[in-house]
């Protein structure tokens, strides 16, 4: 049976600097995506603005602040006015990242949850909490990460064994793969193909900084690069067509270059859907 997914085609991530140039020439995307924490309570002209988008795009949103594996309660107040966020505006899925941010206090970057046998079942119970509250099934992202303390799992035996535990999907960020597979010295299609296909609603894709040779840093603030389209086009292959999310919160250029890359991302999954079409023509 061919897997469902809860939008389709090519997206953007909308940021508040894009609103008044999107407004004025309406991209041409299949869906678009908002952390929910930038946008739940806002009203007035900024609300109406917010208003006239959902109402002509389908939406996802990318949680920044739930802290799924944080030492501190789950924040289920956030939970309550969240449901009622994904309602109001009709959201087609939610998800939030596989780390955390918090303890007493917010922090300002996403922390590595220890790789360890332990820290699955509680972030798994937590998750399940979420879906609870939310009465919805939510996704976790792969996320980048810069050190592993306390590692006694492999990374993609944690990522497995939270989304089995969790009963949850994934929402596979490529670009967090090939940065690891960096980072970490492994092998970002060894990673990317043993992630369970059963689980993946959609991608993401950006760009990063090139620190040094052996260091990428995930800002979300360049173009794509040549390596990430080529394991985006793996995933394509492996995976079939996902829907695919284009990411980018710094540096952010007019929407005709935002648009070029959204073209490629639609061109890799035409060519994708062509090779599956001929596979079963002759299968």
């Amino acid at each position: 049976m061919e897997q469902e997914f809860p939008v389709t085609g090519a997206g953007l991530g909308l940021r508040r600097s894009m609103l008044k140039e999107c407004m004025q020439s309406p991209p041409e995307v299949d869906f678009m995506e908002v952390a929910p924490e930038n946008w739940m309570g806002v009203g007035g002209p900024l609300g109406k603005k917010f208003r006239w988008f959902t109402e002509r795009y389908p939406f996802v949103c990318h949680g920044l602040s739930l802290s799924l594996g944080s030492p501190s309660p789950l924040d289920e107040h956030f939970l309550h006015r969240l449901r009622r966020f994904l309602d109001t505006h009709d959201v087609r899925f939610y998800s939030e990242h596989l780390s955390y941010c918090s303890d007493d206090g917010h922090l300002y970057d996403l922390m590595p949850i220890p790789f360890t046998s332990e820290a699955v079942e509680y972030t798994a119970a937590r998750i399940r909490k979420t879906q609870e509250i939310l009465e919805r099934r939510i996704a976790v992202e792969n996320v980048s990460y810069y050190a592993a303390p306390g590692q006694e799992i492999e990374e993609i035996e944690f990522v497995r064994a939270v989304l089995d535990e969790a009963e949850c999907d994934l929402l596979l960020d490529v670009n967090n793969i090939y940065v690891n597979s960096i980072n970490h010295g492994y092998d970002a299609e060894t990673f990317l193909k043993a992630l369970p296909a059963e689980k993946v609603v959609y991608f993401h894709v950006a760009g990063h900084y090139v620190e040094a040779e052996d260091l990428r840093v995930d800002t979300h603030g360049a173009d794509i690069c040549d390596p990430v389209w080529q394991l985006l086009e793996v995933a394509y292959r492996h995976f079939g067509v996902v829907p695919t999310l284009l990411e980018r919160d710094f540096n952010i250029p007019p929407l005709k270059t935002l648009m070029g890359e959204i073209a490629r991302i639609r061109e890799l999954q035409s060519q994708a859907g062509d090779t599956d079409e001929s596979r079963s023509a002759h299968g």
